[in-house]
């Protein structure tokens, strides 16, 4: 355990590279977005059907004709179903191909003090619209591991990273600054950050609400002497008013 009760603080699995130490997402994330396109079609198709067959029900009521159901039926559900399929496999297949080309272009590193550059957390994202972000521990505010259901369901988890930048924190409902997501070690991952944050008391890259700098206190005591100036200054200017000076 940890001097915060986190647990035992464990180095999160990285391979190294040419500018420093990277992860990416678990591949349970790319069948993760898999499952949810396959529920939402499947979903979207109950729907439709129960729509139709409700509607049809409600009509039948009123008129039993088996011979003009056969053909309500066949002029209007099998059109409906077959259009719905072909429209549904078209958005479906490239998707399955898309998703994992997209996921693949996700990049993250966590660089502490001891690490072999800058303390910082570094985030690529984006398949055309490509975004490389870099967030200074120091600017951190909050960090929050985070697990839906489906995230559950496939053993994986998420990291939001919230710096003063943005509004509220974690449990304000605040948007993150930066989520690292779809990772196995999600709680070492945190863990790992915290214990980096921590190493930054007390040295160069301090955060700014723990301790205050040796050029921050002469910033204070400059201020502080400029503000007795003036008063020493509208002291004398009262005196010149009360004996009738001015």
């Amino acid at each position: 355990m940890d001097e915060y009760g986190n647990g035992r603080v464990i180095k999160p699995p990285i391979e190294a590279i040419g500018y420093g130490k990277v992860f990416r997402p678990s591949s349970a994330l790319r069948n993760k977005y898999w499952f949810i396109a396959i529920v939402s079609l499947l979903s979207i198709y109950v729907i439709t059907a129960g729509a139709f067959f409700g509607t049809f029900y409600l009509v039948y009521m009123f008129n039993s004709d088996l011979l003009q159901y056969e053909i309500w039926f066949n002029a209007f559900w099998l059109p409906v179903n077959m259009w719905f399929w072909l429209i549904g496999l078209a958005v479906l297949i490239p998707a399955f191909v898309l998703i994992p080309i997209y996921l693949n272009r996700f990049e993250y590193s966590v660089r502490g003090e001891s690490g072999e550059s800058l303390p910082e957390i570094y985030v690529r994202k984006g398949l055309v619209d490509i975004t490389e972000k870099h967030v200074p521990l120091r600017a951190i505010t909050n960090i929050a591991s985070r697990t839906g259901p489906f995230d559950r369901l496939f053993g994986i988890g998420n990291v939001e990273i919230h710096t003063a930048g943005y509004s509220g924190g974690p449990y304000e409902g605040g948007k993150p600054e930066e989520k690292i997501e779809g990772i196995v070690f999600y709680q070492e991952l945190r863990n790992f950050i915290l214990s980096e944050m921590r190493k930054l008391k007390g040295s160069s890259y301090a955060l700014t609400t723990e301790i205050l700098t040796a050029q921050d206190a002469s910033v204070e005591e400059l201020t502080l002497a400029t503000l007795q100036d003036m008063h020493e200054l509208l002291r004398r200017i009262n005196d010149k008013i009360d004996r009738g000076g001015v």
